[in-house]
């Protein structure tokens, strides 16, 4: 009996190890998404940097009212200089994370926003996150999003 007893906890407690593993790494996940966006708040391109990747991608898909939408590639450089150089308004991506899913060391987050720039509204839609777990942390290494600006929710 006691031989049998050992192996069936051990069995019962892999299953609470792994829940409690899991979110701790999908607040560390969304530490790192909310790190990006805090970062571009602040027009600190360095902060923003700091969350990706090497050679992260980010695509943008949208378009203009009656056409057809379009898939983007979006320059990282010409982003990080966008978010550095001083602009009027706080560029304020507001996310809710609607659905974090892990499995080893990458991570998808499925994340609906609304975009303001400063107090006023300019656009919503979703963000999706890849991340891979490098050897600080959690990075950021792709960004693909919807934009419109209207029916957000």
């Amino acid at each position: 009996m006691k031989r049998l007893l050992l192996p069936l906890l051990l069995a019962l407690s892999t299953p609470a190890l792994h829940a409690q593993k899991a979110p701790a790494e999908a607040d560390a996940v969304k530490q790192t998404v909310t790190a990006f966006f805090d970062g571009m708040r602040r027009g600190d391109s360095t902060a923003v940097r700091r969350t990706l990747a090497p050679a992260a991608v980010f695509h943008g898909f949208g378009g203009k009212p009656s056409q057809p939408p379009t898939l983007e590639i979006e320059s990282i450089n010409g982003f990080l200089k966008a978010v550095g150089t001083p602009h009027p308004e706080i560029w304020d991506e507001r996310v809710q994370f609607e659905r974090v899913l892990i499995d080893a060391n990458l991570a998808s987050v499925w994340a609906p926003y609304e975009f303001y720039l400063g107090s006023k509204f300019s656009h919503c839609g979703y963000d999706s996150f890849q991340l891979v777990k490098l050897a600080e942390g959690w990075k950021i290494a792709h960004v693909i999003d919807t934009r419109r600006k209207e029916k957000c929710r």
